[in-house]
C-alpha cells in the first residue's frame, strides 16, 4: 500500500548544499521577467525557496514562495511586479529554519523609505551582533543572519546612503554576497572582503545585472564585465554604477567547492571555465591514482565532468553505467517498506548489461556523510560488478564549513578522524583516492592558488576566526 506522506528528495542527498543564488538588475521595464529567469539559471544554488522584488512608485513590491522558481511564479505575477529595477534570490537554509517568513528577499520599512535584501553566505559573528542590536531596541522578524545586515543598515543611515554600507560591511564576519534594493531603484551589490562567494557584474541593453554565476548573465543575454572585486560595493541606479573599494582581506578566500561542484559547468568564475577545471581535476586523479579497470563511470550529474578528464587522461573508455531519472520532483510518494532505498534508486539506475561482471572506477566530486554511496556501492556489488574503485575529485572533507555551506559539524562528515584504507572498508570499496590539496590546487590554473582559495573543509585552516561553541549553539537554535 502506497504511503500517502511525501518523502523531500533533499533528504536521501550526500551532497551538500550551498545557502543560495542572488540576482539584480535596473533600469528594465521587464526586470521582474530577466529577474525570474536569471534566478532560473541559478536554480541549482538553493531549492526552497525564490523570491522577486521590484521597486515602483517609491515603493518595494515583492513575491516570495517556498519551492523552485517555476512553482513560485507564473506569468500573472510577474505582470503584477512590474517595474524597471528589481532583485531576486532563491534560497537553501544553513542559517533559519525554511519557512516563508526566512524567503528572501528580505525587505524592511525604516521612516518611510524600503529596503529589501538577498544573500549569500553566513555571517559567522551574527550571534554577537543581534545580541548587541536587540539589546538596543531591534525586533527581528526573521531567524536568518541577513536580517542583522539591513538593521545595521538603518541605524547608520544617519551618516548618509553610501557611508552607512561602507560602516554596516564592516562591521560583518565572514562570507557575504548581497544584492540590495531602495525604494528609489537603486540596486547595491556587496563582496565580503575575502571575497568567500561568488558575484559577477553584467550588461544587458546597456544597463548594469549582477548575478551569483556567468550563466545567468548568459541566460538573459547579458554581456559578462567582471567579477565583483572582494571588498567592493557597486551601486547600481539607471543612470549608471558607482563602486566604493573597502579594505580587501590580506588574502583572499573564494571557495574552492564552488569549483568542484557547487558552481554550474557553463559558468566562468575568475576566467575560469568551470567544466574545464573539472575535467582538470579528473585528469590529475588519473596521474595520482591510476587503476587498471574496464570503463570510467560517473554518478550522475555532479561527477560527469572529473569522469571525462579521468578517462581520457587514463585511456580507459568513459560510459554513463547509471542513468539519471530527470523527471523526479522535489517530493514523491513512498511506497511500501519492502521497496528498500528507495529514495536513492527512484534517481539513479544501472545500466545492468554494460555493469555486469566489470571492473569500474567510479568518479564523484565528493563524499559528504557517506550514506548515498554506501547504498549504491551495495546495489552495484548486487547486480554483479567484479570490482569497485572509486576516486574523488577533490580532499577529503575532514572539517566543518562555517561560511555557508550545510555540514557544521565534524560528527556529519564521514572521512573526520578516518584514514583513506578505513573509509574504502567501510565503503566496500576494492580502491578509494582523493584528489589531494596540491593536485586540485594545481588543476584550476590559478596563479598563487594557495593563497586565493578557502580550504578550510579540507585541510582545517580557517580563513576568518569564528566562536566554535558559540556557532554550534546557533547552529542548534537557529539563531
Amino acid at each position: 500500500m502506497l504511503k500517502t506522506a511525501a518523502l523531500t528528495l533533499k533528504d536521501e542527498s550526500d551532497k551538500p548544499r550551498e545557502s543560495c543564488g542572488i540576482f539584480g538588475i535596473c533600469g528594465q521595464p521587464e526586470a521582474a521577467a530577466l529577474t525570474y529567469f536569471g534566478l532560473y539559471a541559478l536554480q541549482h544554488r538553493g531549492q526552497e525557496s525564490a523570491g522577486i522584488a521590484v521597486a515602483r512608485d517609491d515603493a518595494i513590491v515583492a513575491h516570495k514562495g517556498m519551492g523552485l522558481v517555476a512553482d513560485v511564479f507564473d506569468v500573472d505575477h510577474l505582470e503584477e511586479l512590474a517595474g524597471c529595477c528589481a532583485i531576486g534570490h532563491v534560497r537553501y537554509s544553513t542559517t533559519g529554519s525554511s519557512i516563508l517568513t526566512n524567503a528572501q528577499p528580505f525587505i524592511v520599512r525604516h521612516r518611510n523609505k524600503m529596503y529589501a535584501v538577498g544573500h549569500n553566505g553566513n555571517i559567522i559573528n551574527a550571534h554577537r551582533l543581534k545580541e548587541e542590536l536587540e539589546q538596543a531596541g531591534s525586533i527581528f522578524q526573521s531567524t536568518m543572519d541577513s536580517e542583522i545586515f539591513l538593521h545595521l543598515f538603518v541605524k547608520n543611515l544617519t551618516l548618509g546612503f553610501e557611508r552607512a554600507l561602507v560602516e554596516s560591511v564592516s562591521r560583518l564576519e565572514g562570507a557575504f554576497s548581497f544584492v540590495m534594493l531602495t525604494n528609489r531603484g537603486e540596486v547595491v551589490g556587496i563582496r565580503d572582503p575575502h571575497g568567500f562567494r561568488p558575484l559577477c557584474l553584467g550588461r544587458h541593453a546597456g544597463n548594469y545585472v549582477l548575478a551569483s554565476e556567468s550563466c545567468a548573465l548568459d541566460l538573459v543575454e547579458a554581456e559578462f564585465i567582471r567579477e565583483i572585486e572582494p571588498g567592493e560595493i557597486v551601486i547600481i541606479t539607471r543612470d549608471g554604477m558607482r563602486s566604493i573599494q573597502t579594505p580587501a582581506a590580506s588574502r583572499r578566500a573564494f571557495c574552492i567547492f564552488e569549483l568542484i561542484y557547487f558552481a554550474r559547468p557553463d559558468s566562468t568564475i575568475d576566467g575560469k571555465n568551470v567544466y574545464l577545471v573539472r575535467k582538470a581535476q579528473g585528469r590529475q586523479l588519473a596521474r595520482e591514482a591510476p587503476v587498471s579497470a574496464d570503463l570510467v563511470m560517473p554518478f550522475p550529474d555532479s561527477g560527469t565532468y572529473a569522469a571525462i578528464g579521468y578517462s581520457e587522461e587514463s585511456g580507459i573508455p568513459f560510459e554513463l553505467g547509471m542513468i539519471r531519472n530527470h523527471y523526479v520532483g522535489r517530493t514523491f510518494i513512498q511506497p511500501t517498506q519492502s521497496m528498500r532505498d528507495f529514495g536513492v534508486r527512484v534517481k539513479l539506475n544501472p545500466v545492468r548489461e554494460l555493469l555486469k561482471g566489470k571492473d569500474i572506477i567510479i568518479v564523484d566530486d565528493s563524499i559528504i556523510r557517506g550514506t548515498t554511496v554506501k547504498t549504491r556501492v551495495k546495489a552495484l556489488r548486487e547486480l554483479g560488478v567484479k570490482r569497485v574503485h572509486m576516486r574523488i575529485a577533490g580532499p577529503a572533507h575532514r572539517f566543518p564549513c562555517h561560511y555557508g555551506i550545510d555540514f557544521s559539524t565534524r560528527g556529519e562528515l564521514i572521512a573526520s578522524g578516518k584514514s583513506e584504507e578505513e573509509l574504502r572498508v567501510m565503503l566496500d570499496l576494492d580502491s578509494l583516492h582523493y584528489l589531494s590539496i596540491p593536485g586540485l590546487l594545481e588543476s584550476t590554473a590559478v596563479p598563487d592558488a594557495e593563497n586565493m582559495f578557502c580550504k578550510a573543509c579540507f585541510d582545517g585552516a580557517y580563513p576568518v576566526h569564528f566562536d566554535d561553541a558559540v556557532s554550534k549553539d546557533c547552529l542548534e537554535k537557529n539563531c
